[in-house]
């Protein structure tokens, strides 16, 4: 399989080269695609240098859209068999690769999640973000009779065969609930898999808020019924 990462970014001036060399020194990638979010803080100016690297490809937006936009504009650009979500802000560690891509390699699934709630290691910070994540978590399950543990998850990693095709419409946080939603409607083979996390707090720039698991619920109500 050849492989495809996306990293969305927006204002990660302090974070992307470190991301983009950890990315590439796995060994595994043979196509990365940053997609610049509307950066205003010189992430630009770097990609612009990062970009010389002939497996990286830069896509700008114009203005600030979402997370979720800039994925989707991933999703769509993605040329390779597997793509793998990869945020720019070092919450998440590339050398968790092979064991994200291991399920797939091995035909057990379509989809694999990376779970920061099945026992890896983990720096152990706010709470209540880990609260709402096993509220929504829970709502998914009940929803579309599942029993995922990490619906949240920044990682995810599915054969682009698949997801392309799939009509995905939000543009914040709520991207993640509504590509579990489609996905799990359509009853692709789902997998989970423990990954070490260490994430940042909101003096280090992280941008998720109470608002965004609001957003959420309502993602996973509507797409239950709508597609």
């Amino acid at each position: 399989m050849e492989i495809t990462v996306i990293i969305p970014v927006f204002n990660e001036v302090q974070t992307i080269d470190e991301i983009v060399q950890r990315v590439l020194s796995t060994g595994l990638v043979n196509e990365l695609l940053v997609v610049d979010d509307g950066s205003t803080d010189g992430t630009r100016e770097k990609l612009t240098q990062i970009s010389k690297d002939p497996r990286i490809r830069v896509i700008l937006h114009s203005r600030n859209m979402g997370k979720g936009a800039a994925v989707v504009t991933g999703i769509q650009a993605a040329t390779k068999d597997v793509i793998i979500i990869q945020d720019a802000d070092l919450e998440y560690d590339p050398r968790e690769y092979p064991a994200l891509l291991r399920p797939i390699q091995e035909n057990k699934a379509d989809i694999v999640y990376g779970s920061r709630f099945l026992g890896g290691a983990r720096r152990p910070i706010l709470y209540w973000n880990m609260v709402a994540n096993k509220i929504l978590t829970f709502l998914t399950n009940i929803l579309y009779n599942n029993i995922l543990s990490d619906m949240e998850t920044g990682y995810k990693v599915f054969k682009r065969e698949l997801i392309q095709p799939i009509p995905l419409h939000s543009r914040r946080f709520d991207f993640e609930p509504e590509f579990t939603a489609k996905v799990l409607k359509r009853r692709f083979r789902i997998y989970e898999v423990p990954i070490d996390f260490n994430p940042r707090d909101y003096s280090q720039g992280k941008k998720i808020k109470m608002k965004d698991a609001f957003e959420a619920v309502w993602a996973l109500l509507k797409y239950r019924f709508v597609d």
